[in-house]
């Protein structure tokens, strides 16, 4: 005598699809369009290094301390982003709006470090854009890694105030995770930045 083969039903969520939404695929198209735009500008900054007649060189000019700080304060900021990602899926809006505020704070911070570096490099060390191919690089390698910065600042500034507001909820959480994307890019062009620009300086002649 035989029996029919039971059919047992296969909860969807067991093997769930994971697939990207067009938002997600868009700011991924986009962060590998800014890879091969920094690519570009290390390039560059590498290949006219120790080519200039007049100084200051970076082992003279650059602060390998304050970078160093500075550093910290995005690779602090990769992590407690992170964090709050985890909370704001958790439903937990009172932690994600604290970790997503000390993200911004350590994104200024960076931002005021940079600042301050240079006023020192054009005043004391009168470093300016056109002074060498060195200052020339450095500016704009460094500068539009700041622009960059200040666009993440901006934007995770304008999540806090609708989360303040109470219109960040657990379903906005790919609106979050697609900034949180762009801010650990932004973190980790830096540390590359960070090696050969002010570690690489350790090479230079003073």
């Amino acid at each position: 005598m035989t029996y029919p083969a039971a059919e047992l039903p296969i909860p969807p969520e067991i093997a769930p699809e994971r697939t990207l939404s067009a938002a997600q695929w868009g700011m991924a198209s986009f962060l590998v369009s800014e890879v091969a735009f920094f690519s570009t500008l290390i390039v560059a900054y590498v290949t006219f290094l120790g080519r200039d007649t007049v100084g200051p060189t970076p082992a003279q000019a650059l602060s390998l301390k304050l970078a160093f700080g500075t550093t910290l304060c995005l690779v602090a900021s990769s992590v407690i982003i992170h964090f709050a990602e985890a909370a704001l899926r958790r439903g937990n809006h009172a932690a994600f709006k604290v970790l997503w505020a000390m993200t911004i704070a350590l994104g200024a911070a960076f931002l005021l470090g940079t600042a301050f570096e240079w006023h020192d490099l054009i005043t004391r060390q009168e470093l300016t854009i056109s002074r060498n191919l060195f200052g020339t690089t450095f500016y704009t390698l460094v500068g539009f890694h700041g622009l960059h910065v200040t666009a993440g600042v901006i934007a995770m500034s304008i999540v806090l105030l609708l989360a303040a507001r109470g219109a960040v909820a657990k379903e906005h959480d790919t609106a979050v995770q697609l900034v949180s994307w762009y801010w650990h890019f932004v973190d980790v062009v830096w540390i590359v930045v960070f090696l050969v620009v002010y570690v690489g300086a350790k090479g230079g002649t003073a």
